[in-house]
């Protein structure tokens, strides 16, 4: 089963994190890209989407990010069977934006049809626990299996 995992960094942690999900899942075919350098047009339903995403500023989307949403917002592609889970990082100082960005990616994909799987992953930068040992954990905890696009499995 192929897994594209697509990250949104400032800073570079979730890059770091997304690599870590990556190690974790070496038994699929794994690709990495960071959203910058990835065309929404290649968003496939027969592969699984992991989005990696950082909050910034404000709680907004990062940078990195913000093309590959745009590109979305304007298209308006319909991706309907498409799966996807998020890992989102954040730091709860910043109160109601904690976490926004993987937030608002789940938000603009489930808006177009999309399906979201699994427990959405949130890092709080405030804690002890580093970003990619967590995304390890997450990614493990993940119910990835050959069979889980099948279209019954998603409209239920």
């Amino acid at each position: 089963m192929r897994v594209v995992i697509l990250f949104g960094s400032e800073m570079g942690t979730a890059e770091s994190a997304a690599d870590s999900i990556a190690d974790e899942l070496a038994a699929h075919d794994v690709s990495v890209y960071d959203m910058t350098d990835f065309d929404p047009d290649d968003l496939d339903v027969r592969d699984v989407h992991l989005i990696v995403c950082s909050t910034y500023g404000d709680g907004d989307l990062p940078t990195g990010a913000e093309p590959f949403f745009d590109a979305l917002d304007t298209r308006r592609p319909d991706l309907t069977g498409l799966c996807f889970a998020v890992f989102g990082l954040g730091d709860s100082v910043y109160g109601d934006t904690f976490n926004r960005g993987g937030e608002l990616a789940a938000e603009k994909l489930t808006g177009l049809g999309a399906t979201q799987f699994g427990t959405h992953g949130r890092h709080d930068a405030s804690t002890g626990v580093r970003a990619k040992e967590m995304a390890r954990e997450w990614a493990a905890a993940l119910p990835i299996t050959e069979g889980m696009l099948s279209p019954a499995l998603i409209s239920s």
